[in-house]
């Protein structure tokens, strides 16, 4: 499975609540797992009289599969704001000239490069320009460097960079605050008449 289709099945299925595939899953960096909070927390106040135990109220745990949800629905929600991308996505294209449809996708583009520029510090995997002849070293990580054609023997390998691929180095995505419905990505926009 191709990493860009693999990325995109993530997010979808991340998007509507569903669990990773399990190409994705042995790719979690290790110790994803949020560290457990206690089950019951105790506060004692000692007084004259008697001791008082009270519940401490614990902050509301957050999943992995929840926090990733999250960062999903907020990266959709800045690509559809700054540059509709939603919109774009879901316009059927069919009956547009390709001169019309390239006007559109100037100004999807623009926005969509705004975002990626202002909230995601993005570095090659391979450094190198595209069409060089490169070298896979042994020990390799395939979640970095995918292999196209057949590889004989053992690496390294060599080859040429088909494309140096993508990594985020710093992500910088706004938190929503609490009560606010994560899955509205763009709300309705209403002009009122006079």
């Amino acid at each position: 499975m191709s990493r860009f289709f693999l990325a995109w099945l993530c997010f979808f299925r991340i998007l509507v609540g569903k669990r990773l595939p399990a190409d994705a899953v042995k790719f979690l960096p290790e110790g994803a797992e949020p560290k457990r909070l206690p089950e019951r927390v105790v506060e004692t106040t000692v007084t004259v009289e008697k001791i008082v135990e009270k519940p401490v109220e614990k902050p509301a745990k957050i999943s992995t599969a929840q926090h990733h949800k999250d960062g999903a629905l907020a990266l959709l929600a800045l690509l559809q704001r700054e540059g509709r991308l939603v919109d774009f996505l879901r316009e059927s294209l069919d009956t547009y000239s390709d001169a019309d449809i390239g006007a559109a996708a100037r100004d999807v583009h623009r926005g969509c490069k705004k975002v990626l520029e202002q909230h995601l510090s993005l570095e090659p995997v391979m450094p190198g320009a595209e069409e060089a002849k490169v070298s896979v070293p042994k020990g390799f990580d395939p979640a970095e460097i995918r292999l196209i054609g057949e590889a004989k023997g053992e690496a390294p390998y060599r080859g040429t960079l088909r494309h140096h691929g993508w990594r985020v180095v710093d992500a910088k995505l706004p938190s929503l605050a609490d009560g606010v419905d994560r899955m509205v990505i763009a709300p309705a926009e209403v002009e009122l008449s006079a």
